[in-house]
């Protein structure tokens, strides 16, 4: 089925269906890597389903889907072509995601520009749920999640999301494909989750570390994290506090705070 796609709420709707099917395809178990497989067929949670190009070939994975969507506009027109589709009408950001399936789910979507960190971020709340993640965002962000330390892009998103998923960008996707087109261009990513059931040390200085760090990113560690470190600490005389926080893996990140907590 071809969806026609609309303008509403200055959003920018995916008209192009072999892009839609792609990004559907990623979450597909024929097209993930072995170690992820088995999470092929877990029920599908979409983000921002707009008009349903990318929901309706969701619906075609023999999985179930729900799908979550602020606008009554769309979710008025979803119901109404999309009669199996299960539309959830609110905001995801809002929203307590435990209560959408009661084991794991994929999460997917055309990720709205505005809200794509934010809802990244809750992804990392409920991680122990979400097993596979994929969609499409602006290509900076993308890149930023996917990005390795020592990229001018790694940032907090790189290090907290890389330290449960392994982060993959699949593709550009270019704006003459969206109505209205956007500015920029999109990226479509996909995110496994690891093996890493802890981080081995406290997960909530870990994220303040983090944060802390890359809000002074041209600040050297001895000077952006000087309010976290006691003055008689032997870490002072670690070298790794004359590094900016870019050039530093996520298992460095981890070292810093178990010598701080």
């Amino acid at each position: 089925m071809r969806v026609k796609a609309k303008k509403s709420l200055g959003q920018h709707f995916l008209n192009d269906i072999n892009i839609a099917k792609r990004i559907a395809d990623s979450i597909e178990e024929n097209k993930l890597p072995d170690n992820a497989k088995q999470w092929g067929k877990l029920p599908i949670v979409e983000v921002g389903p707009g008009m349903g190009v990318l929901s309706q070939f969701l619906l075609k994975s023999n999985r179930e889907v729900k799908a979550i969507e602020l606008d009554s506009e769309s979710v008025e027109f979803l119901k109404k072509v999309f009669p199996s589709l299960n539309v959830i009408e609110g905001d995801f950001l809002k929203m307590d995601l435990a209560t959408i399936f009661p084991g794991e789910f994929s999460l997917i979507g055309n990720y709205p520009y505005n809200i794509s960190s934010q809802i990244f971020f809750k992804v990392l709340d409920y991680k122990e749920k979400i097993p596979i993640v994929a969609g499409m965002l602006q290509k900076e962000v993308a890149q930023r999640i996917c990005s390795s330390p020592g990229s001018k892009v790694y940032g907090i998103l790189s290090v907290l999301l890389q330290a449960w998923y392994d982060c993959q960008y699949l593709f550009d996707v270019a704006p003459g494909v969206f109505n209205p087109p956007p500015k920029v261009t999109s990226g479509v990513i996909r995110l496994i989750r690891n093996n890493r059931q802890e981080l081995g040390c406290d997960e909530k200085l870990f994220k303040h570390i983090v944060k802390t760090s890359f809000g002074q990113r041209r600040k050297t560690l001895r000077n952006s994290l000087a309010s976290l470190i006691p003055l008689n600490s032997a870490i002072w005389q670690d070298p790794i506090l004359t590094r900016r926080p870019e050039t530093l893996s996520v298992e460095e990140f981890i070292q810093l705070t178990k010598q701080l907590q």
